[in-house]
Formats: structure tokens, sequence, C-alpha cells
């Protein structure tokens, strides 16, 4: 079983000793169609974008104006309709995959944890990388080199723990954190 959620943030339970959890909104959403291996695809509001090939799947699933985004996911449903939040009741662990924050173009001391040189008396190399190169042979930059540049924005999937599940408004409590910003997008998958 795989659902869709947003990120609210971290809080902590009030209970000794408190741990820290992270809140997640499971999206509402609706099977349009199954397809084999009980993968679905469905729909889910998010934001006002909409275009015409939204409208004709809207027109195709006789759906609302509110959603206009498509997924396939992992489900238990057998028929077209909402999306089934039983399985969240009885779950313990979660895969949860979210993109990390981007930190755009980085340095290599903010990226790979780089020493750096001092940071006085003239040493002219306080944040730079340093050499890169080799000796005549083999007279290039190995890949995989750890240089500055891109930091951040990439899929990462962590397991953990439900401490609890709110039915009424759709809120799975998770023990510990989990990647990317508070408001962003990402998918769990329940763990038998």
């Amino acid at each position: 079983m795989e659902f869709l959620v947003e990120k609210i943030g971290m809080s902590r339970t009030i209970a000794k000793p408190s741990i820290p959890v992270t809140l997640l909104k499971v999206k509402s959403a609706k099977i349009c169609e199954i397809i084999e291996n009980g993968k679905a695809l469905i729909a889910y509001p998010q934001g006002k974008g909409i275009n015409k090939s939204i409208l004709g799947q809207q027109k195709k699933y006789n759906l609302g104006k509110e959603y206009n985004k498509f997924a396939t996911l992992e489900v238990n449903n057998a028929e077209v309709g909402d999306l089934d939040l039983s399985a969240l009741e009885n779950a313990k662990r979660v895969k949860v995959s979210f993109n990390t924050k981007g930190r755009g173009f980085s340095g290599v001391m903010k990226r790979w944890n780089f020493q750096g040189g001092p940071g006085a008396h003239g040493s002219r190399f306080h944040r730079a990388p340093g050499s890169i190169g080799n000796r005549e042979w083999p007279g290039r930059v190995q890949p995989g080199k750890k240089m500055s540049g891109h930091y951040g924005n990439e899929k990462v999937t962590v397991q953990n723990e439900i401490v609890s599940f709110d039915k009424e408004h759709n809120v799975l409590v998770l023990k510990g954190s989990v990647p990317g910003f508070n408001g962003a997008f990402g998918k769990i998958k329940v763990i038998k």
C-alpha cells in the first residue's frame, strides 16, 4: 500500500521520555482506474495548475475541478472510488520517500565537509578545494571527484515507526525525522 503525503512539520510527544515526531498529512485521492499487479491510477488535488489534457482526464473519470494531478500507486482497493486508508490504522512501519532540501550550487566545505585552510595570517587558502590534479599519468581528473556543485534536492528513502494515525484529519505521526522541507510532497509505503 502506497499513499501520497504532505509534510506538515516536526513536533514532540508529551510522554516521558519525550520523542521527536514528524507529522504527515495523507492526501485525499480518488482511484480512477485499476491497473494489473495491485496498481491503480489515482487523482489528487495539488495547486491550481490545469490544462486541456487534465480537463480531458477529469471528464473521462468524472472528477471534480480540484483533482488536477495524477499518479500510479500500489493500492488495496478492488474498485474505483475513494482511496482506502484502513491499512494505516494497523501499520507499524512505513518507508518514506521525499526529496531533500535543495541547497543550490555549494562549495566543497558545505557539500563534502572539507576542512579548508587557516582563517588568517595571509594563508590565501580559506574555503577553496585545493589541488585536484594527478601526475602526468593519468593526466586527468578522475570521475566522482568531490568538488563544488549542485547540493540537495535528491530523492531519499528512510524507514520510520508509526506513533499514531488520526483517521478524522488524515494525519500520520512518525517517530523521528524525514527528509524534505515543511510543505513538501512525498510518498509512503506500508511495510508489512
